[in-house]
């Protein structure tokens, strides 16, 4: 009877000792789960704030946006016979692939951010000086003096012993525009739009294309005065250089260039500034600066220089000799 008495002691004292651990595994088990769900939760976040900055830190030419050649790290395939990988286990090597991915996507940051610095200082070593700069055609004369007035004549010093030089002639003044230019730019239809902005251009860019450049120069900078956050800003500045350009003035022409490049490099037409300002620089014989602009222009707009321009990149690199 004893020995019946402490077997079923026993037996409940075993069962009581499972119960207690099945109920503490059961416990720990809960909130392990219920991490491993949060941090993958919070892993998917991660990777996909990580996936959206690798296509804003890596756009393509042409504007749209690709995934870069950055990826996480494929997950291993187990060897039949070796133990599964735990939870905790797929969390760590996930973070791993994370921390790998940012680690890239800082240093390309810092890469893009000394490459931008270096162009920007070499364009403006690449800047002619201001006093290099030749008026063109279209300046303003210098005002004449008023009708009626008389100018005293200078009575020479009787000390004076040694002849002093001839003054140098002043520039003759351009001549009026003949009535038949007057008539031909008159011709010239102005837009009438529901965009004020954009008739201005448009006007300018007709002037051009009739080869009426003064006329041009003129009506652009006047579009650019009054409305300088266009969306056509970047077309206008780069016209307006060309248009200086065409007239046989390269030296005026390089300032509006490099301008338009500096003021947005994503412009629609900053890419054909910065070629056009190599094109400037070797018709003023720098082959220095037109070396240093075509440099820039190959490695910033490769799409362009093997596309829509490449014909003029081919022919202003002809004649030069670039190290």
């Amino acid at each position: 009877m004893t020995r019946t008495l402490a077997a079923i002691c026993g037996r409940r004292t075993r069962w009581l000792a499972t119960s207690a651990a099945v109920s503490l595994v059961l416990v720990g088990t809960v909130p392990a789960f219920a991490q491993d769900a949060n941090t993958g939760a919070r892993l998917n976040k991660v990777e996909a704030e990580v996936r959206a900055l690798q296509r804003k830190v890596f756009p393509g030419g042409d504007g749209k946006f690709f995934e870069p050649q950055i990826n996480a790290a494929p997950t291993p395939t187990p060897t039949p016979g070796v133990p599964s990988s735990t939870p905790l286990t797929d969390v760590l090597t996930r973070m791993d692939a994370v921390e790998a991915q940012m680690a890239q996507l800082t240093a390309q940051v810092e890469q893009n951010t000394n490459r931008i610095n270096q162009l920007e200082a070499k364009l403006a070593a690449a800047a002619p000086p201001v006093n290099d700069f030749v008026p063109g055609p279209g300046a303003a004369p210098a005002p004449a003096a008023p009708t009626g007035t008389t100018v005293p004549a200078l009575t020479p010093s009787p000390v004076a012993a040694t002849p002093r030089p001839a003054p140098t002639p002043a520039a003759p003044r351009p001549a009026a525009p003949s009535n038949s230019r007057i008539d031909a730019v008159k011709a010239i239809v102005k837009p009438q739009s529901a965009d004020a902005a954009d008739d201005e251009y448009s006007y300018g860019f007709r002037l051009w294309e009739a080869k009426f450049y003064p006329e041009a120069q003129q009506q652009l900078k006047l579009y650019l005065e009054k409305y300088p956050k266009h969306a056509r800003a970047s077309f206008g500045r780069n016209l307006l250089g060309r248009a200086y350009l065409d007239d046989g003035n390269p030296g005026e022409a390089a300032k509006w260039f490099l301008q338009n490049f500096q003021t947005d490099k994503r412009g629609d037409r900053a890419s054909d500034s910065l070629l056009y300002l190599a094109v400037s620089m070797k018709q003023l014989k720098d082959t220095k600066r037109a070396c240093i602009a075509l440099a820039e222009f190959s490695e910033t707009y490769a799409a362009e220089a093997a596309g829509r321009l490449a014909g003029l990149y081919n022919t202003t690199r002809n004649g030069l000799t670039c190290s």
